[in-house]
């Protein structure tokens, strides 16, 4: 029996409301709404409290996603053949000694789309950090790093980490899940003159959004040198 039939009536509530959600969009294909926590309210007679915490339980099962200004969905498929690594892990699995040089560290006020991809409001505090990121001694790509100030409380008065991924695995905020675009391009001047390449020469520009739980904790955008990385994907079959 779950344990929550046996507290309070709330609790055995929002097992009700859980299962009652699950029940309905179970096979239901991925971007289908979920019944909006107002309709879950009236049916049930419930506080919007207890249908939230019902709901929250679905998304941290990965079973509904919210998307921010449009509701709560059947949730995308989460698995991927691919463990996220750092760049300091990729570069040593490839064999690579990884290095990297701060060019910029400080608070910002966001902007439009740094904002929106975090889940934030337009002006509110994020960390920006620049690097430059070697591979042997060579560089390798340009990377600028947006975090949610108020999840990283302190982060700029620590000292900039080694790996910003390994910062995070301690104050447990390691990214799960993580959204990639690449796509190709030429450098800009600056770019190439950092990147140390031809400015006619293609470069890949990498854009992510990574994610722990439910909680955006950074957006990237790097600009690689297309002559020193090559991007390995993994690919499965779902039986």
């Amino acid at each position: 029996m779950d344990e929550a039939l046996v507290t309070d009536g709330r609790a055995l509530k929002h097992v009700q409301v859980r299962e009652y959600v699950r029940s309905l969009v179970t096979g239901s294909a991925p971007g289908s709404p979920a019944p909006s926590e107002r309709e879950l309210v009236h049916r049930f007679g419930v506080a919007r409290m207890t249908v939230r915490q019902a709901m929250d339980a679905l998304v941290v099962e990965g079973l509904l996603e919210r998307i921010p200004g449009r509701g709560t969905f059947v949730a995308r498929p989460r698995r991927t053949a691919s463990r996220i690594t750092s760049f300091t892990e990729e570069m040593g699995r490839r064999g690579l000694l990884a290095e990297s040089s701060t060019l910029l560290a400080r608070r910002e006020q966001a902007g439009p789309g740094v904002a929106r991809a975090l889940s934030l409001t337009e002006g509110d505090a994020v960390i920006h950090w620049r690097r430059l990121r070697r591979a042997d001694g060579v560089p390798m790509c340009l990377e600028d790093a947006y975090l949610n100030e108020v999840l990283l409380p302190g982060f700029l008065q620590s000292g900039m980490p080694t790996s910003l991924y390994e910062a995070l695995d301690q104050r447990g905020l390691r990214p799960t899940w993580a959204e990639d675009s690449i796509t190709a391009d030429v450098p800009s001047p600056d770019e190439a003159a950092l990147l140390e390449c031809d400015p006619g020469k293609p470069v890949l520009r990498h854009s992510r959004r990574a994610i722990a739980g439910e909680k955006v904790i950074e957006v990237s955008r790097t600009v690689y040198r297309a002559d020193r990385f090559t991007l390995w994907v993994q690919l499965g079959h779902e039986s």
